[in-house]
């Protein structure tokens, strides 16, 4: 045996937007433990980017995070209602829509992430969104606080480097958009 194996599994909690297992496993070397695992279903993560205008601008929402008791700026994002299963693309233009009013003539899918894989299942997929054009947001009752903006690129990076963006999938969405950027 090269890898952990499972060896029972029940659910302890769940909610509308997660469940939470308590597995028994096995070790590589015959051990057994017991490991906590956090379900959560898969997110789109989605770059607003407008370059029409002669700039390069980005959309981003702030809200406030409660575990971290602070708001926090981030590319739009969210899984969709009752843990249900949708096509990436569609959450991503839902999530886009809901978030922040803007719709997209193009949605490209960039890469995919894994939250937290020491202790979630959750996967998330990244899209950039083009050929932006302005609507209403339809919120949901949870992000009654959001708030959104435009951001320059040079902008954007700044509140990276200096801490003011600290979210993970953000920073990592990044990533994937600069290295298809350079054809990577």
């Amino acid at each position: 045996m090269d890898s952990i194996r499972t060896e029972g599994s029940r659910e302890v909690y769940r909610n509308n937007w997660l469940t939470m297992r308590e597995d028994d496993i096995r070790r590589p070397d015959g051990s057994s433990g017991i490991y906590a695992v956090v379900d959560k279903p898969t997110y789109a993560l989605v770059i607003p980017r407008d370059s029409d205008l002669g700039g390069d601008r980005f959309h981003l929402v702030e809200q406030f995070r409660y575990p971290l008791g602070l708001r926090r700026w981030e590319f739009p994002q969210g899984t969709a209602p009752d843990r249900l299963d949708l096509d990436g693309a569609e959450l991503a233009a839902r999530e886009l829509r809901e978030e922040t009013g803007l719709r997209a003539a193009s949605m490209t899918e960039l890469g995919l992430l894994d939250v937290a894989p020491g202790m979630s299942s959750q996967r998330g997929r990244v899209f950039l969104a083009t050929g932006i054009t302005e609507g209403s947001h339809d919120r949901e009752h949870e992000e009654q606080d959001m708030r959104s903006a435009w951001f320059t690129r040079a902008e954007l990076e700044h509140m990276m480097r200096d801490g003011v963006i600290t979210d993970a999938q953000s920073l990592a969405a990044w990533t994937l958009m600069l290295l298809a950027e350079r054809g990577q």
